[in-house]
């Protein structure tokens, strides 16, 4: 059942419903959420072994946004074909976008300059298909911006999903054409930058996400009766709720705001 007195409208610009985890069980997914008010969501695709899955998808949930890319973690396992075969989906799908790439110091053994140049590589693919970009971060955010200044312009935009950043950085990025959104990790009592990042983003480039199946809001975990929970995007009202305290507005106001940011980064791709 919808939550009670429940009647925002939401976007959950970022998920993975996708994966494995929750496939199996989508049909109920999108139900849920559908219940709790996430009237549009953006499915991302993160390597060739789950673009098939997007595309399922998409034919079940046409007005389903999607992205398809090579995110950091599956770098090792991308076929010689694998930007070949990705030219050729958004050929085939022209209202797709391109993502979730990006960089990630966090990773163990990993290979910066391998892992740079993978993120190039997609970046002059969305700029040869006009696409926006979905990027991935973690603990890299000076290098980041570094690699968009060497890059240049990418014409249709990007949005950086999960921002743990700094209000700082934040700033960076919406200057550089950036989209900043959030999602469960600023219920987390950790997430010491939260506020002033979530302040520091102008209201028309702020937007919200699950990053479903991960990334539970903190709330919930806590409710639990074990740790084992998978996030999904009915819980993307536990997301909104949080931010809209940190920003100081209502939530309604943050809902009609995120939506139509939503809305206007995904629709630039013929929707």
């Amino acid at each position: 059942m919808k939550p009670d007195n429940w009647n925002l409208k939401l976007f959950d610009c970022h998920n993975h419903v996708q994966d494995k985890r929750i496939f199996f069980m989508l049909e109920k997914v999108m139900e849920r959420a559908r219940l709790a008010g996430v009237e549009r969501m953006a499915v991302k695709g993160c390597c060739e072994s789950d673009w098939p899955k997007v595309i399922e998808i998409i034919n079940r949930y046409p007005d389903t946004y999607f992205s398809f890319g090579l995110h950091p973690w599956f770098i090792a396992e991308r076929s010689r074909q694998c930007f070949r075969i990705l030219e050729q989906l958004l050929t085939t799908y022209p209202q797709a976008s391109v993502g979730e790439i990006g960089i990630d110091q966090a990773i163990k053994n990993r290979n910066d300059a391998e892992q740079e140049s993978v993120f190039f590589a997609q970046l002059e693919i969305a700029r040869k298909f006009d696409r926006p970009v979905t990027i991935h971060c973690r603990r890299a955010w000076d290098r980041l911006i570094e690699l968009l200044d060497q890059f240049g312009e990418l014409p249709r935009g990007m949005l950086i999903h999960c921002f743990g950043g700094s209000s700082e950085i934040a700033v960076e990025l919406v200057q550089r054409g950036a989209y900043i959104s959030f999602s469960g990790s600023i219920t987390r009592p950790s997430a010491k930058q939260a506020d002033s990042a979530i302040c520091a983003v102008p209201d028309d480039r702020i937007l919200i996400e699950t990053d479903a199946p991960d990334i539970l809001p903190h709330n919930i975990v806590s409710d639990a009766s074990s740790g084992s929970l998978l996030n999904e995007p009915a819980n993307l009202r536990y997301v909104l709720a949080k931010a809209a305290e940190l920003r100081g507005i209502s939530e309604e106001l943050l809902a009609q705001l995120t939506y139509k940011n939503a809305e206007r980064f995904y629709q630039c791709v013929g929707r």
